[in-house]
């Protein structure tokens, strides 16, 4: 019940019942006992009277104009802060990839004028439902056959035949230096995890079929056109002509590769050669390199 009170009579309005009872000639304690608020509260409220900065003012009809109340979020101060969120910081003129409580706090001063405490700008941005993570690097998507490339795609996807396979391939980095994190230990001891060596990694590459939900995969040490043969005859190996007479693998254009796509020929010169030995067919499809190509090309209701 009194934390109510205190937040219907906040700011200006206890400080006007404190400067009226003071003209009445009440002391700070029964000031303090009536308004169910602190000495203190009632001592800051007078200082601030006496040195003309309790932020009151008056409009031109000669009504009380209130202070701006800054712990509260209003309507229009979320609108300026969602504005804020919305454009990036180096529009402001900040040397930074995001936007952090401080600096929101700064630029939410310098364009209305309103001084909030990095807490406070933590406690808006909570209400707002934004919450502090990482965020996630994009590939920059600049291919001018984007639009070509993904509607051959979907017209695979959409016009597949009963002997038709249509799989999408991609590649991972596997780190094999293990992460170093937080654990018990005894106090003055460090605990020790071996390396596997300099910068160690295996590749790996896979296969999907969206239909099935099946996943082809196969491991190589280098990053190279070895990497990608070896899925070709895995997929090869695999799907026999009693199930599918053609295979459309979709990968990227730098995929599996160390450089240009062109360079890679083992897997050509093999597919050359495996479609005079085999009855089924695989062929390669290319896509954007870029995480939203990687959404936009699949199926609707599989991204």
């Amino acid at each position: 019940m009194l934390s109510q009170l205190r937040q219907a009579r906040y700011g200006y309005l206890l400080a006007l019942h404190v400067l009226l009872l003071c003209a009445a000639g009440r002391t700070p304690t029964e000031i303090a006992a009536f308004l169910f608020c602190s000495r203190s509260s009632v001592y800051r409220i007078v200082s601030a009277y006496r040195t003309h900065s309790l932020a009151l003012s008056f409009a031109e009809d000669g009504q009380l104009q209130p202070p701006l109340r800054t712990s509260v979020l209003s309507p229009s101060l979320t609108r300026s802060l969602r504005a804020l969120l919305k454009a990036a910081p180096a529009a402001f003129g900040w040397c930074r990839t995001h936007w952090t409580c401080a600096s929101l706090a700064a630029q939410l001063k310098v364009n209305r004028g309103i001084e909030v405490s990095a807490e406070t700008m933590r406690r808006y941005l909570y209400q707002l439902g934004w919450v502090w993570k990482r965020a996630k690097l994009a590939a920059k998507d600049d291919d001018p056959q984007r639009i070509e490339k993904l509607a051959r795609i979907r017209r695979l996807f959409e016009q597949l035949g009963p002997w038709q396979l249509l799989l999408f391939a991609d590649e991972l980095d596997i780190h094999l230096l293990a992460k170093v994190g937080y654990g018990w230990m005894e106090k003055g001891s460090q605990q020790e995890v071996m390396t596997p060596g300099t910068n160690e990694k295996n590749y790996l590459a896979g296969a999907l079929d969206l239909a099935t939900g099946k996943l082809l995969h196969c491991v190589w040490f280098r990053k190279t056109s070895g990497l990608f043969l070896d899925l070709l005859k895995l997929i090869d190996h695999t799907y026999t002509s009693s199930q599918y007479t053609q295979v459309f693998v979709v990968v990227a254009n730098s995929l599996f590769v160390s450089g240009n796509i062109a360079r890679c020929k083992n897997p050509f010169k093999w597919l050359r050669a495996n479609r005079a030995s085999s009855s089924v067919q695989s062929e390669i499809v290319f896509r954007t390199p870029s995480s939203r190509a990687k959404r936009d090309s699949l199926p609707h209701g599989c991204n």
